[in-house]
């Protein structure tokens, strides 16, 4: 039997989801790594099976969770598409898994986060119809946002009079939807200086109860501690990484020792969530991550699925270099405080 008859044996196996025949073909030397003329991967045909024992079977061989076929689509889009939750499932724990090993291994200095942001905050942006663009014509935000806006400004700011924070003001749209609840103070932090420059150009500072603070947040905690603490706190920058995002959550929720931003208890924060925004499967593991990673430092975050009804193709993303978020539904994050 040639090398060529065994991969092709080996998809095969993974597509009727034959676990022990997989095992072995790969015990027979069969290369795992083969894939088809679509480049779908074994795992890509063991997602698709259904087989949840042959899906970790083939990620224990060495495949990648998130390998991607010539489409782009992932593993865990074959699974979804035969409903296939078992192997889904999977994928996701892999996925997980492979992460928090890769934090570990692979922690990115905060002085190279600390660059590219300072990179972004250096180069012009470009307000331009229903988008706000970098300089390299990425998308930093975009009005197909507005409803899953209203619907964080909702979260965050249950009942007029409060004190709300929002970290990012972007094109405005959290802002404007919170103002419309009448908070009693209404903190805004911005660190691009064309968009603070925006701000105030359209008024933002004289508005009842705004105060601005223009800078990064990293650099004007004390500031914006002394302003809190917030009934209510949304988090949506641009320029970061979500190591950023654990670093904001850390300091938002006293992990060095000091006052937390979010009033305890009763308070409620929210955040952006465009992790992983181009496949749903990626989506899902960082969901669960950054879920882990608020549990540890006492903050409950329940996911409401919000179905879009904005048509993501083409034209969404006319004049955009790289599209942030290309899947159909929403995780919408409410964050409080655990029980004791």
């Amino acid at each position: 039997m040639s090398d060529a008859t065994k991969e092709a044996q080996l998809l095969a196996a993974c597509h009727a989801g034959d676990c022990a025949r997989v095992r072995e073909l790969v015990a027979q030397g069969a290369e795992v790594f083969v894939t088809d003329e679509t480049g779908r991967t074994a795992l890509h045909f063991a997602a698709a099976s259904g087989s949840a024992e042959t899906v970790r079977l083939v990620l224990e061989a060495g495949i990648p969770w998130n390998a991607l076929d010539a489409g782009s689509y992932t593993a865990g889009d074959y699974a979804e598409a035969g409903g296939h939750g078992a192997a889904y499932d999977e994928l996701v724990q892999a996925g997980i898994r492979a992460e928090m090993v890769l934090r570990m291994l692979n922690k990115e200095p905060a002085e190279a986060r600390a660059a590219a942001n300072e990179d972004y905050l250096a180069q012009p942006v470009e307000y331009s119809g229903d988008k706000l663009l970098d300089a390299e014509k990425n998308g930093v935000m975009m009005s197909w946002e507005a409803p899953l806006m209203e619907l964080h400004a909702q979260a965050v700011c249950a009942a007029p009079g409060g004190a709300v924070l929002n970290v990012g003001f972007g094109m405005g749209i959290v802002d404007a939807a919170l103002q419309a609840r009448q908070p009693g103070r209404h903190v805004i932090v911005e660190a691009h200086p064309d968009v603070y420059q925006h701000m105030v150009a359209e008024g933002w500072a004289a508005r009842p109860g705004v105060h601005i603070v223009f800078g990064r947040w990293q650099d004007k905690l004390a500031e914006i501690r002394a302003l809190g603490p917030y009934d209510g706190i949304f988090f949506d920058t641009f320029g970061e990484f979500y190591q950023d995002l654990d670093d904001f959550h850390r300091a938002a929720f006293a992990a060095d020792g000091a006052e937390p931003l979010l009033r305890r208890p009763g308070g409620i924060y929210s955040f952006f969530n465009g992790l992983g925004g181009d496949h749903k499967l990626f989506h899902d593991v960082y969901c669960d991550i950054v879920c882990a990673d608020l549990r540890a430092l006492g903050i409950d975050t329940q996911f409401a699925r919000v179905a879009s009804d904005v048509v993501m193709d083409e034209a969404t993303w006319k004049g955009v270099k790289r599209p942030y978020w290309m899947i159909k539904s929403y995780n919408l994050p409410t964050c409080t405080w655990a029980r004791e």
